[in-house]
């Protein structure tokens, strides 16, 4: 039987890590520190590096820092080109698979997910070269499609990562899912999705930083299913009261 993507140790990990007012507090001062290091040209690794020592932030909130974190000017750009719903109709988008699929899974497994300041939704799971499906991988995917199809998009693109593990295992069940449902789907297994994603010049889905600052427009599919499932262990930025927001 699949496990699910967030195990029962971080789960218990997590909850005092994240759950805890007291963590929590020092994650927002943290992300204070980083905002202002970073919108004075501070590398991201130095601003992390400094602002996890000062509050003497463990790994997995490191984690978490960087990905809510990112100065004023990445915002406005990533703003600029950020699509909303109601220009979804009739278009073609391009998933960045993993990083939408395995948000979803660890949102669906208590895991928590993270609010970056650019308004996307970022977990600290990863697969380090290897995939393996879960308990509620086809729940996450039946999820993302269902709430693709209610925009009436034209088509929508999968790209995987082809060099990791059962890659090839999860098109298969994506065509699966697909066929069972009437989504419009097409399944590519690329070398370099960000490349990919980046090159084609089309509408994204990824909360990918990189892919985010590079690509032409873009959609935040992520915050609208987070923000329609009730029960998602959510640190929101809304509770951390940050000033600038």
């Amino acid at each position: 039987m699949n496990e699910p993507r967030n195990t029962k140790e971080n789960t218990i990990t997590d909850n005092l890590l994240f759950g805890q007012q007291q963590e929590q507090h020092k994650i927002l001062q943290a992300l204070q520190d980083m905002y202002y290091l970073l919108n004075r040209n501070y590398p991201l690794k130095a601003s992390l590096a400094l602002a996890g020592n000062r509050y003497q932030l463990v790994k997995r909130q490191l984690q978490a820092l960087q990905g809510m974190a990112c100065s004023e000017e990445e915002i406005r750009k990533r703003k600029v080109k950020e699509l909303q719903p109601a220009a979804m109709k009739n278009q073609t988008i391009f998933l960045d698979g993993f990083n939408i699929l395995i948000l979803v899974e660890t949102a669906l497994s208590g895991g928590f997910v993270f609010e970056g300041l650019d308004g996307c939704y970022r977990d600290i799971s990863s697969v380090h070269g290897n995939y393996r499906t879960v308990a509620n991988t086809e729940e996450a995917l039946l999820i993302i499609g269902t709430t693709l199809q209610q925009l009436q998009l034209h088509k929508v693109i999968w790209v995987f990562d082809a060099p990791v593990s059962n890659s090839g295992k999860l098109k298969a069940t994506c065509y699966e899912i697909a066929g069972k449902h009437h989504f419009p789907w097409e399944i590519r297994l690329e070398n370099d999705p960000d490349k990919y994603l980046i090159d084609n010049n089309g509408l994204i889905c990824s909360a990918d930083a990189g892919v985010l600052n590079e690509c032409k427009s873009w959609f935040n599919l992520g915050a609208l299913i987070i923000n329609n499932s009730p029960g998602i262990k959510l640190l929101r930025l809304s509770e951390l009261n940050l000033p600038y927001r």
